[in-house]
């Protein structure tokens, strides 16, 4: 108990901390968006790589601010990417106060991994699942009836595209950690996941055609690694659910 009494403070000093931690992770966020926007173009150039290897070479705007706000929204998008460091430590320092030091010895690792599997997931689809994607959906074009067919992706139409892809690819591999943070919360079990596998295949599936362009070559791209995330979530709960129970035999054996 003295861990917590140790930290404990009047309401009014909580919220000034509050205040404090987001006027930092908006700070960083402002630096990086100023950074970003400089290099708005260079990062919109490795954005479009995918689109030069798929053999188109023509993106076209037909709104007279269409490219601007395109550079405020890859300076956005990056911007995000970059301070997330930055809100993951003010959360970190804010709430581990009021963690006991098992808690935080439980809840740590889980804030360290969040950042590696998003950048897991959002490399998969940048390099894995938008090439596929671009090369099944660019394959329309052609002579059809006669006409011939041809793509012609608009800058903000192709970002919205990647960035679907990006972060839906990122926060769905998250999904180890969050069913790994319910069962150590208690609020789920192992056997209850397993039991309610069938539904969750389904959910995975409704939530890949939601976070994905409406083609169906996309959402079995993103469908398919989140049941096996799903699987391999339920692997690591028995591995870590197996290591508590030695260590809580061994602990209530040393008593």
């Amino acid at each position: 108990m003295s861990e917590i009494d140790d930290s404990k403070m009047p309401l009014l000093n909580h919220l000034i901390e509050l205040r404090s931690r987001l006027l930092w992770s908006f700070l960083a966020l402002a630096v990086a968006f100023a950074a970003s926007l400089y290099f708005a173009r260079p990062i919109f150039g490795f954005l479009v790589q995918p689109l030069l290897a798929s053999g188109q070479t023509k993106l076209i705007y037909t709104a007279i601010f269409e490219a601007f706000f395109v550079e405020i929204k890859v300076a956005f998008f990056a911007a995000t990417f970059f301070s997330f460091p930055v809100f993951a430590t003010q959360l970190w320092r804010f709430v581990a106060p009021g963690l006991y030091k098992k808690e935080k010895n439980a809840f740590l690792p889980f804030l360290l991994a969040t950042p590696v599997l998003f950048l897991l997931g959002a490399a998969m689809a940048y390099y894995m699942a938008i090439p596929v994607a671009l090369k099944y959906l660019l394959g329309f074009g052609g002579i059809v009836g006669g006409v011939q067919q041809e793509a012609l992706p608009g800058v903000d139409n192709y970002l919205s595209f990647v960035m679907k892809f990006i972060f839906g690819f990122g926060i769905s591999f998250l999904l180890p950690v969050l069913l790994m943070l319910l069962e150590r919360a208690g609020l789920v079990t192992l056997e209850q996941l397993r039991g309610a596998r069938r539904y969750a295949i389904v959910g995975m599936f409704a939530i890949a055609a939601v976070l994905t362009p409406p083609d169906i070559v996309s959402q079995l791209l993103l469908a398919i690694p989140l049941c096996m995330l799903f699987e391999l979530a339920l692997i690591a709960i028995w591995f870590t659910r197996r290591r508590r129970k030695k260590a809580a035999s061994v602990e209530e054996a040393a008593t």
